[in-house]
């Protein structure tokens, strides 16, 4: 079974709103269709559903083009689950889900016990059996959406569209409503499309990802051909980060805060703060400081270390290692050079071994030029450090020296708001002279 969507074009009286639209769904897919507002999807699932009949183009359902179906033909092969789902009147659940079996029932003919054995087939694939004798006026949200699509599965369809299924729903109906979905493609075969706001929800269930932009595909594919950066910037005009996430190896999309996208004058003002890093121990210190507009920078580190990676989705500029291997002269300088042009340095709670010992030595370097230097974490220096002593020595010597003991992220950005403020001062005066 195979539906095909071909070359079609749709309007609303004059508006175009679908331009040469072209995708195909086999039997037992689940398409997700995404694309912001007003970028045509719900049209989209319109004309599928013959609710909108396109001016070019063709749908075509195992090579049958479905304009020429009977209407009752078209009802046993299609089923719609629009985005309102509301029932103004106290029908029961079981009520409501049997109005499924209209396309296959006579003029005035009554329900029969098949038809009442399919919808309680269906109630109990979509787990709302339970819920049969209550009305469906009396169910949350998400029992009424489950109960919705059980109607809908009620036709005994072989394409199943839904319009936004899950939105305004909690997680654990989201989850639910998608686990359904799944289910009936893979064990029931039926063709599902489906459009969804949530992008990473569609990644994680759907086989095939179809993006619309002003009324086209501007991408469409499995999930990573399409929720890439470049795509989701062009559709959406949203700055966001497309990974791969590492449990699941399913991608995910994440938002890049807006004070991360300005450029750098706009934080002119702002102390620059340098994290001698590495581990994982700089990554959450980054996300806090870039979000209150400091300019960032981190040495020394290994490359594929957690804190590279956050340095490298935050455009932080950073000094790197290659892995496993002690810090050479050439990063040693590099790393030099980005504390000279801070303000701050903050040695983090970092594990030393003899590989990183020279990130303390660059600390005391900090320290003869005169920046100020606070260090996070200082009196559990012992419990990190493999040097056989060395490391807590040279840690409890900075602070002798000068170095600013901080014990949590708290205190450490309380002292950074008095350096800024210093900072800010200077800024200042040298604007006015």
């Amino acid at each position: 079974m195979t539906l095909e969507i071909k070359e079609v074009d749709a309007y609303y009286g004059l508006v175009k709103v679908l331009t040469s639209v072209d995708f195909n769904a086999a039997q037992g897919e689940l398409i997700g269709v995404i694309g912001p507002n007003g970028s045509g999807k719900t049209t989209l699932l319109r004309a599928i559903s013959r609710i909108l009949r396109p001016k070019v183009g063709t749908i075509l359902l195992d090579d049958r083009d479905i304009l020429k179906m009977k209407d009752r033909e078209f009802s046993r092969n299609f089923a719609v689950v629009p985005q309102d789902t509301a029932v103004n009147f106290d029908f029961s659940a079981l009520d409501v889900v049997l109005m499924g079996r209209n396309p296959h029932l006579g003029r005035l003919e009554l329900e029969t016990d098949k038809d009442l054995s399919i919808a309680k087939r269906s109630m109990e694939l979509t787990n709302c059996w339970h819920l049969s004798e209550r009305p469906i006026t009396e169910l949350s949200g998400g029992e009424r959406q489950l109960v919705i699509i059980a109607r809908a599965l009620t036709q005994e369809p072989r394409v199943l569209l839904l319009d936004e299924p899950t939105s305004h729903l909690d997680i654990n109906y989201q989850i639910e409503i998608m686990e359904l979905l799944k289910r009936l493609t893979t064990q029931e075969g039926l063709i599902v499309i489906a459009v969804i706001h949530d992008l990473n929800l569609a990644a994680q269930y759907c086989d095939r990802l179809a993006l619309l932009h002003k009324g086209q595909i501007a991408a469409a594919g499995t999930q990573e051909e399409v929720l890439t950066a470049a795509n989701i910037k062009k559709a959406f005009g949203a700055n966001v980060i497309a990974k791969r996430h590492a449990l699941t190896n399913l991608c995910y999309v994440s938002p890049v805060p807006s004070h991360l996208n300005g450029s750098a004058s706009a934080n002119a003002a702002k102390a620059t703060i340098h994290l001698i890093c590495g581990g994982g121990e700089g990554a959450a210190l980054m996300h806090v400081l870039t979000a209150k507009g400091y300019k960032v920078t981190a040495g020394v580190v290994n490359l594929l270390d957690t804190d590279y990676e956050v340095a490298q989705l935050l455009n932080i500029p950073i000094v790197t290692e290659a892995p496993f291997s002690p810090i050479s002269d050439d990063a040693f300088q590099a790393h030099l050079n980005l504390i000279d042009e801070a303000d701050v340095v903050v040695l983090c709670g970092i594990p030393v071994g003899y590989g990183n010992l020279r990130n303390l030595e660059a600390a005391e370097a900090a320290l003869e030029m005169c920046k100020s230097v606070l260090v996070l974490d200082a009196n559990g220096a012992g419990a990190r450090d493999f040097t056989g002593g060395d490391a807590t020595k040279r840690i409890n010597e900075l602070k002798t020296r000068g170095a600013l003991p901080v014990m949590t992220q708290v205190e450490m950005l309380e002292k950074l708001k008095l350096i800024q403020d210093r900072v800010a001062k200077v800024v200042t005066a040298r604007s006015k002279t």
